[in-house]
């Protein structure tokens, strides 16, 4: 199965400073009645079930937006 948003995320964490333990506290805080674990999120990241909103909600708490964007042709 293919880890790219595993990796991609990760990446993002270490380039930003933060770890998947800060950026769930922040949900945690950010959803008090939904309370998520480390472990799950992780579990999400590892299986490729993570949900697009929990991505986007990552990438908000590290300063950071998700844009879709078509590739460059080359040629």
């Amino acid at each position: 199965m293919d880890n790219k948003v595993r990796n991609d995320i990760k990446a993002l964490l270490a380039k930003h400073g933060r770890t998947l333990t800060s950026v769930v506290q922040e949900m945690n805080n950010r959803h008090p009645n939904n309370k998520t674990t480390i472990q799950n999120v992780s579990n999400k990241l590892s299986r490729g079930t993570i949900k697009y909103s929990e991505v986007i909600e990552i990438a908000e708490i590290v300063g950071c937006q998700i844009a879709w964007k078509r590739p460059d042709s080359s040629g």
